[in-house]
């Protein structure tokens, strides 16, 4: 009989994978690679991860690690730009072609008139072999030599077919606003799908195939899953659905304590699952993705998301609003004031004042 874990167990699993129990002693490539990447929309939104989940944490740690090459900045899963060690990088790009081949389908879906990829990606690795270049540039370039094709669908193009990296600079978060791109250096280790499952059930599992499906755009893994059965943990949660698993990963169990933590724009905690219950209240799903599917900052509460948060900056003052979705215990109010004062010493050192100020529920 498989082992059944409540939606507490779960959710205690994953946030033990997430290093959201408590702070650990990592370096930052080592945390990187353990959490399954990071999503990086942005730039300064990697870090804030990196604060929340590890022990004495600062900024140079990870621009360090990227301009050193260890980690990089592409994109990978759902088509979207995240962190992620170099090595695992270049195994997952391959294997999700795929999901980057329909993102580019669906976005230049009528104008993608005379786009020919065998013509125009040796052209477009070249000169980016030549030197690091915006896409501003590039784009420049390539209507040059492909004139008649829509500028927009030549750079997007590029952007989904070849295993690119942005080039890190002196910036405070690492990467400019127009940062430069260069082909990723490397060649992957062959893990395939079975690689890029193991990596979420490390970082998110328990999961399901759809789980693992929603995290990576990537559709067909319950195969997949199933040739892994042997090689996995089998439970099932308590409506009777199937969950997989690496053996000896971490279920503390439900009466694992969990800190407040605050969460950035983009977090994958948010994302990873097909059925986000196990941290997203089903009643507050909505509320944290904006119109423009911005995923907005947000911040647990006994190991669930709680509500939301933001930092204003004008000047020299900063003022982080913490937004509950509705009340809260007693004590979290001095709980989460300690925290976001912490988070938001780290995230605008520059200010001269900073405030803590919680809407009004």
């Amino acid at each position: 009989m498989s082992e059944v874990l409540s939606p507490r167990a779960l959710n205690r699993a994953t946030l033990a994978r997430q290093l959201l129990l408590e702070r650990a002693p990592l370096d930052a490539v080592e945390a990187v690679g353990r959490l399954g990447g990071l999503q990086a929309q942005e730039p300064r939104p990697p870090y804030l991860a990196l604060w929340s989940r590890l022990e004495g944490f600062a900024r140079e740690d990870l621009a360090g690690a990227l301009r050193e090459g260890a980690v990089v900045r592409g994109l990978l899963t759902r088509a979207t730009l995240h962190v992620a060690g170099r090595e695992d990088f270049l195994d997952l790009r391959g294997v999700l072609q795929p999901v980057l081949s329909a993102a580019m389908t669906g976005a230049l879906r009528g104008r993608d008139g005379g786009l020919d990829l065998d013509a125009l990606l040796p052209v477009a690795r070249g000169l980016l072999e030549e030197e690091p270049r915006t896409f501003g540039e590039l784009r420049a370039l390539l209507a040059a030599r492909f004139p008649g094709v829509d500028e927009r669908a030549l750079g997007y193009a590029v952007r989904t077919n070849l295993p690119l990296v942005m080039v890190p600079t002196a910036d405070p978060w690492a990467f400019p606003r127009d940062a430069r791109f260069a082909p990723a250096d490397g060649r992957p280790r062959g893990a395939g799908p079975a690689g890029l499952v193991r990596c979420h059930l490390a970082a998110f599992g328990p999961a399901t195939a759809a789980d693992v499906q929603r995290w990576s755009g990537l559709k067909g893994l319950a195969p997949v899953l199933d040739d892994l059965r042997d090689e996995l943990v089998v439970v099932r949660d308590e409506r009777g659905r199937e969950l997989f698993d690496l053996p000896g990963a971490p279920r503390p169990g439900e009466d694992a304590p969990a800190p407040p933590r605050f969460l950035p724009d983009f977090d994958s905690l948010v994302l990873a699952h097909e059925d986000r219950s196990r941290v997203v209240p089903d009643a507050h799903r909505g509320a944290i993705t904006t119109r423009n599917l911005r995923v907005r900052a947000t911040f647990l509460w006994d190991g669930v998301v709680a509500g939301t948060w933001a930092v204003a900056r004008k000047g020299r003052r900063a003022t982080l609003t913490v937004a509950p979705f509705g009340s809260l215990p007693r004590r979290a109010k001095g709980a989460l004031t300690d925290e976001a004062e912490r988070l938001l010493a780290f995230a605008e050192p520059e200010a001269s004042s900073r405030t803590v100020v919680f809407a009004s529920t």
